[in-house]
């Protein structure tokens, strides 16, 4: 994996969040193989403690599943904004995360983030992260209220919402079925591999730029 230089026109830099600046095993919580049915949760007939017990058991199987259900990422996103608000947990990025991004918004490109986490918890992490502050970084947040990630659709919506055409949009992201989206919508795209990603087939490996460290992308200033 070389150096790549940033298309001429490219004037705004997408970036995944999970595998991308962030690390996975950081994103998401631990799988409990043991729940592999549905967990119910007792009626209102049962013991207050029995409930209790019972909605634990229930989030501990949806999250075991990655489920994206409106319930689930609300409670994690009132789970979130305590720790973060009592200094219990620090958004993680990697090391060569925020001296690219201060690089390239020194060259005025405009960063923005595509994640299927909302909004909200996107900023909790930035905002929050071990870094410092990182929000004056970015421009905007996008989460999946604008269409999937796998939907070519949704790319060309946020190049919409930027005010730009997709060729002036670099993607970053270590899915390479997100990749294929975006390429799809006309975004320039670079798979990002990180330890612990999921691996690539040699296809994909051939289909798409490749680096391990946001230093290998070369940006010209904007004009």
């Amino acid at each position: 994996m070389g150096s790549i230089t940033v298309p001429a026109g490219v004037t705004s830099v997408l970036l995944d969040i999970e595998g991308t600046t962030t690390p996975i095993t950081f994103v998401k919580a631990e799988k409990d193989h043991a729940l592999n049915g549905f967990v119910p949760i007792p009626g209102n007939e049962a013991e207050v403690e029995q409930i209790i017990q019972g909605v634990v058991d229930n989030v501990h199987w949806q999250m075991s599943l990655d489920r994206k259900t409106t319930a689930l990422k609300q409670l994690q996103g009132h789970m979130w904004r305590a720790a973060y608000a009592a200094g219990q947990v620090k958004g993680e990025v990697y090391d060569d995360v925020v001296p690219a991004l201060r690089k390239w918004k020194e060259a005025d490109m405009k960063l923005y983030i595509f994640s299927s986490g909302s909004v909200e918890a996107q900023k909790l992490l930035f905002g929050n992260s071990i870094e410092g502050d990182l929000l004056e970084l970015f421009q905007g947040h996008f989460d999946t209220t604008v269409g999937s990630k796998l939907e070519s659709e949704s790319y060309r919506k946020i190049a919409d919402h930027i005010g730009c055409s997709t060729e002036n949009v670099l993607f970053l992201t270590d899915v390479t079925k997100e990749a294929k989206a975006a390429k799809e919508a006309g975004m320039n795209v670079v798979i990002v591999v990180r330890p612990g990603n999921a691996a690539l087939t040699d296809e994909e490996k051939a289909s798409y730029p490749l680096i391990n460290s946001f230093k290998q992308i070369n940006v010209n200033s904007v004009q």
